[in-house]
């Protein structure tokens, strides 16, 4: 698809198979180090920040039972933390999913493959975003869905 034509290196080691886009240089180890690295530091993060958030919502559910007698701008206030808090967990969960396809993917070899029509996402895509899954293409035609 595209003027786009996959490139891959031809020096051994998993880090030269990946794809490229026409016109970009095989990946090295040390970029694939670099992006492996900025990855499992956000699995690190975001593990933990999921675990956090999952004991408070632990506890506003604990404290949302106590509150019998609560004024109705109480529980409003309630329900509007947890819900607050419901959607800031289920982000850290999606991030946390991504970043972990992502190390598989290099792992797998596949790391840098449009999830969509197969062609190089980019090397310089993903060294600015490392979850990418699509190649610009692609995601463009899906945001205009």
């Amino acid at each position: 698809m595209g003027t786009t034509a996959s490139k891959r290196g031809k020096e051994a080691g998993p880090h030269t198979s990946l794809a490229v886009q026409e016109g970009e240089d095989p990946w090295t180890a040390q970029e694939l180090e670099e992006v492996r690295a900025e990855l499992e530091a956000d699995v690190a993060r975001l593990s933990a920040e999921v675990d956090h958030a999952e004991h408070d919502l632990v506890e506003l559910m604990r404290s949302y039972s106590d509150g019998a007698g609560d004024d109705q701008a109480d529980a409003g206030a309630a329900t509007w933390e947890r819900e607050h808090e419901l959607s800031i967990t289920n982000n850290a969960r999606d991030l946390l999913g991504q970043s972990r396809t992502a190390l598989q993917r290099i792992d797998r070899g596949t790391y840098g493959d449009c999830d969509s029509c197969g062609q190089p996402i980019g090397k310089m895509r993903l060294q600015a975003f490392p979850r990418a899954t699509l190649c610009m293409t692609c995601k463009q035609k899906q945001e205009r869905r």
